[in-house]
């Protein structure tokens, strides 16, 4: 479904990716794992056509320059120069991370403004489906969105990205700033998209202890570079990739929700 091919990002003179492959298959789910500025929010950023975006935009205010190279194929076409707009009707939804929602609008305000592109019975569709999946929004749908505690923004962010009906949902460290509860309610969700939906993922993530075991393959993402490929269960069983991720779930701040 989704191939990128020599993709490299600049900013200015600084390299954000360099070079980098990647495959996912049509139904996989599959994670991208790296610490803090290794390229993993570029790379989806890029993906989604918002860095084509900045680009555009830091050129009218003749700020500072951004480069791309490379080409990303989705369902067999170059895609590198559609727009944001494009990418979604066509299926591409990213869901970024730090759950930016609308708010002072309610859970479903923010549910049906995420569908603006949609038809009115696709809506009601997704809401239906979204509900089953998170049970805990259809209980807070009338609740300001902005009372809502961290763990239910990012049930509520990911939620507003399934409404736009995605074929390639794409999760910006969706389980930043989460309690080890919240993130295995999270994950318990991409599992049984996977399952009951047919929706191909593509997971951006530091903390890869929750991610690994529902992946079907996975990356590591250094310096804006790949350096190892495997499935799940041979990344979870490198010792290297153990010893530098692993452990993160404790070490990182979390919310505390329940």
């Amino acid at each position: 479904m989704l191939e990128i091919e020599n993709l490299m990002v600049f900013f200015e003179n600084a390299l954000a990716l360099n070079g980098l492959n990647l495959t996912v298959q049509q139904g996989e789910v599959v994670a991208v794992i790296g610490s803090n500025s290794a390229g993993k929010t570029t790379l989806l950023n890029a993906v989604a056509g918002l860095v084509n975006d900045m680009r555009i935009n830091s050129q009218r205010r003749g700020g500072k320059r951004i480069s791309t190279y490379g080409h990303i194929y989705f369902k067999g076409e170059d895609i590198i120069d559609w727009t944001p707009r494009q990418r979604v009707l066509n299926g591409i939804v990213l869901s970024r991370e730090r759950h930016p929602i609308f708010q002072e609008s309610s859970v479903l305000e923010n549910l049906k403004i995420a569908g603006y592109l949609r038809k009115r019975s696709e809506i009601s569709n997704s809401l239906a489906y979204i509900f089953r999946l998170f049970p805990a929004l259809k209980a807070l749908k009338r609740r300001v969105a902005g009372f809502l505690s961290g763990g239910e923004q990012q049930m509520l962010a990911i939620a507003m990205a399934l409404v736009a009906r995605p074929a390639l949902l794409l999760l910006d460290e969706p389980l930043l700033g989460l309690s080890p509860h919240m993130q295995a309610t999270v994950m318990q969700a991409v599992v049984e998209l996977k399952q009951f939906s047919g929706i191909t993922v593509l997971i951006c993530e530091q903390f890869a202890q929750p991610v690994l075991p529902i992946i079907d393959r996975g990356y590591v993402l250094e310096n804006g570079m790949l350096t190892f490929s495997g499935t799940g269960a041979e990344l979870i069983g490198n010792p290297e990739i153990h010893a530098a991720y692993f452990g993160r779930l404790a070490e990182d701040g979390v919310d505390g929700q329940n």
